[in-house]
């Protein structure tokens, strides 16, 4: 078994294309014609993004929006850079909300938390042993 997909269950999957192209520069693979479904080009591992209808469609009860949530949900996505300042900064001017500003951890990394406006928390960090 192979880790294929984090699928984030969003209001407006185009808007979340468009945040994570500008914010964080990655690219759109694809959007649906439907609107639906979208996916990022994020390397091995598939970053997607798939309406709060669609979640209904599996559930019964539908999912969280992690928008609705005060607080962030348990669990986030990382991404990886040499210049978490720079990033970071990006982030913030392209709409994401600052959690943490970048510190060096004592293990070797500088990380940052920023909340994105779908309610997705984003970790920005450099690479481990860097």
């Amino acid at each position: 078994m192979k880790f294929g997909y984090t699928i984030i269950y969003v209001a407006d999957v185009a808007a979340s294309l468009t945040f994570f192209e500008t914010a964080f520069g990655l690219q759109r693979r694809f959007l649906h014609e439907s609107g639906e479904y979208g996916e990022l080009e994020t390397g091995a591992t598939t970053l997607a993004f798939a309406s709060l209808n669609l979640g209904k469609m599996h559930f019964a009860d539908g999912v969280l929006a992690a928008a609705d949530s005060p607080r962030p949900l348990g669990m986030e996505i990382a991404l990886v850079t040499p210049e978490v300042e720079a990033a970071h900064a990006k982030a913030v001017a392209a709409g994401a909300t600052s959690l943490s500003a970048p510190v060096a951890k004592p293990w070797g990394q500088t990380v940052s938390y920023v909340r994105c406006p779908d309610g997705t928390l984003v970790e920005l960090c450099t690479p481990m042993g860097s």
